[in-house]
């Protein structure tokens, strides 16, 4: 399931769907307390898990046998589901959804407590994670990303080089005459939207934060019209457009395919991609295996700058939660921790430690030089966002409204990109009127 962290990244930034209609939540208030002496915790603990990958090839077992290093008396067993979000919806009617699962986006935010136990207070939390805002509810956490992504263009250095363009675009025009310059002169095409896999057209709305380096980004949404002029969510659906209506994407949208795209990417057929750094090691990986050098695989931020800088936000991955009726919950939370502070999951993804005091991963060090800020943004009001958008029927974390406004953008839907978004910033705001703060 190797498309996994696009959809999460979106969920762990706001996905808080509307209600679990599960009735399962009938311990509220339980704690899951670190464990003092290793030793003497025990049990069996299942772990629910949508890296199907991971799991075939044996890597979450050598993880568990590390794990178990040091709680020797745990037994941890994986359940892989293909389909997380549908079979945990499901599995959540009931009080049997393992041990340790990933946060579903179907839970809304403020029933966390209703299915998970505490790890532990935001404060004390705080001081040594990042991402508590998150999954915090009453001043207490709820779960725990083990990684951090941030979004950004995975793209071919080579055929960007090979175009004449050698330092990263700082604007979307720039961004724009870029692409031109690889449409002239390689034969790659410059830009590849995935529109037939739908999920990676919801990677656009991570640009929210990074385009005005603003950590209240979310907040705004909650507050006002996501699409008013310079708002980051117009200038990135207005850039996307413009790919598109300027003929620098893939001639026919609906035929695209995600895995075929990252060998082709890899090989220099496509020349780029907005995904999240979460995307970095697939596309070495497909390098590797079509035998070309993985490290002509680039990421850059997207073209905007405040103050001569890049701004990056790096946002949770699916937050890992204790199931408020496990009968162990000190080996899950054992485990959650664990797996957090030192199975080197993040490292071996190529992915940001959600610890604050650990250093940036090798593969953003071209971010670290160039000195890109990196920002978290609040997510104080990211379920009051959420609701908005399911009472608006927007969707900005779905594919439907970015895929119209492809189809807008190459001739397929009749009308203007102004009024385009101004239909979906009138939506938005009416029914903003109707969600309480």
């Amino acid at each position: 399931m190797n498309r996994r962290t696009v959809l999460t990244v979106a969920a762990s930034a706001a996905l808080l769907l509307a209600g679990c209609t599960g009735t399962a939540g009938t311990t509220k208030g339980a704690e899951a307390k670190a464990p003092d002496d290793p030793s003497k915790v025990s049990g069996t603990i299942r772990v629910l898990t949508q890296r199907t990958d991971l799991v075939q090839d044996g890597t979450m077992k050598k993880y568990a046998a590390a794990f178990n290093q040091t709680y020797p008396k745990v037994k941890v067993e994986f359940e892989a589901l293909t389909n997380y979000e549908a079979e945990v919806k499901i599995r959540m009617n009931t009080e049997n959804y393992g041990d340790v699962l990933m946060i579903p986006s179907v839970i809304k935010k403020n029933d966390y407590p209703k299915f998970f136990a505490s790890l532990g207070t935001r404060a004390e939390r705080a001081k040594k994670y990042r991402f508590t805002d998150f999954t915090t509810v009453g001043g207490k956490v709820y779960g725990q990303s083990p990684i951090g992504v941030t979004p950004g263009f995975v793209y071919n250095k080579k055929v960007w080089s090979r175009a004449g363009v050698t330092r990263w675009p700082t604007t979307p025009a720039e961004f724009l005459t870029d692409l031109k310059a690889i449409k002239s002169r390689t034969d790659a095409v410059p830009y590849y939207t995935n529109f037939a896999a739908q999920w990676p057209l919801t990677s656009w709305t991570s640009v929210n934060g990074s385009v005005t380096c603003d950590t209240q980004a979310t907040t705004k949404l909650a507050e006002g019209d996501p699409w008013t002029k310079g708002s980051d969510l117009r200038v990135g659906d207005t850039l996307l457009y413009d790919i598109v209506h300027q003929g620098l994407a893939e001639k026919d949208p609906a035929t695209t395919n995600w895995e075929l795209s990252k060998p082709e990417l890899a090989k220099g057929k496509i020349a780029t991609q907005w995904l999240g750094t979460w995307a970095i090691i697939q596309f070495q990986d497909a390098a590797r295996k079509a035998a070309v050098n993985p490290d002509d695989i680039g990421f850059m931020p997207f073209p905007a700058q405040v103050g001569g800088k890049f701004c990056a936000v790096v946002a949770p991955d699916y937050n890992q939660a204790v199931n408020v009726h496990s009968s162990h919950k000190a080996a899950a939370r054992a485990w959650i921790d664990w797996f957090t502070d030192k199975s080197g999951y993040d490292k071996d993804n190529l992915a940001i430690s959600p610890l604050k005091d650990a250093p940036l991963p090798t593969v953003m060090k071209p971010y670290e030089d160039a000195g890109v800020k990196f920002i978290e943004v609040s997510d104080a009001k990211g379920a009051q966002v959420k609701e908005i958008d399911d009472q608006s029927e927007v969707g900005i974390y779905k594919p439907d409204y970015r895929q119209d406004l492809v189809d807008l953008a190459r001739g397929a839907r009749k009308g203007s990109l102004d009024d385009f978004l101004a239909g979906l910033g009138k939506k938005w705001t009416e029914a903003r009127k109707t969600v309480g703060s």
